[in-house]
């Protein structure tokens, strides 16, 4: 009996995360035809409308929208959608940390030695934590909380989205080759994830 649950517990190790990725990437692909189909059954006729083109349409819009964002003339068309969900109480904290969340997965707004291991005081401890900020930088809120030598520090927590965020001096700091997302991932599993 023993050997019977622990092979249903191995199967299920192996197969939720399979099967989950691949509903969540088809409720993604699902919600980009979805949002764009209508659109293109009108500017179309019928028989030039094909499933999937919708998945690509939408493509062709992240690319247009990604590529002329960079000058500053048509990127700040962009973000006002942003700029106007930030001002609307309920979804500013939606909005916002949603776009924080892609930031950090992205490693947008991060330097290169921005993953550290953080040496606990009178311990041999050291925990993994991303270099917010930095002390010194102009019109920052939280930059302005630090002194020159000074690093805050968000310190994720296992198997939860949370975490501290703490500010240090840069003496209690080593930094480590690795990236954000990569990180975070590494620290929100436990370590107990495969290394790749």
């Amino acid at each position: 009996m023993k050997l019977f649950v622990q092979s249903i517990l191995r199967g299920l190790a192996i197969l939720l995360p399979v099967i989950i990725t691949i509903e969540l990437l088809r409720w993604l692909l699902a919600k980009m035809e979805a949002w764009t189909a209508p659109i293109l059954s009108f500017a179309l006729p019928d028989k030039w409308y094909l499933p999937g083109l919708g998945i690509l349409s939408f493509l062709l819009l992240c690319f247009i929208i990604g590529f002329s964002a960079r000058y500053k003339g048509i990127g700040w068309f962009w973000q006002l959608p942003g700029r106007i969900l930030l001002r609307i109480p309920g979804s500013k904290q939606i909005y916002g940390m949603l776009q924080d969340l892609v930031d950090v997965m992205s490693g947008k707004n991060f330097a290169d030695e921005s993953v550290v291991l953080v040496k606990l005081p009178q311990s041999d401890v050291e925990l993994i934590g991303i270099v917010t900020k930095k002390g010194g930088i102009k019109d920052d809120k939280m930059s302005a909380l630090l002194a020159e030598d000074q690093l805050a520090v968000f310190l994720p927590m296992a198997y939860n989205v949370g975490g501290y965020t703490i500010i240090v001096p840069r003496s209690c700091t080593r930094n480590i080759d690795m990236k954000p997302a990569e990180a975070l991932q590494l620290v929100l599993s436990g370590g107990l994830g495969t290394n790749k």
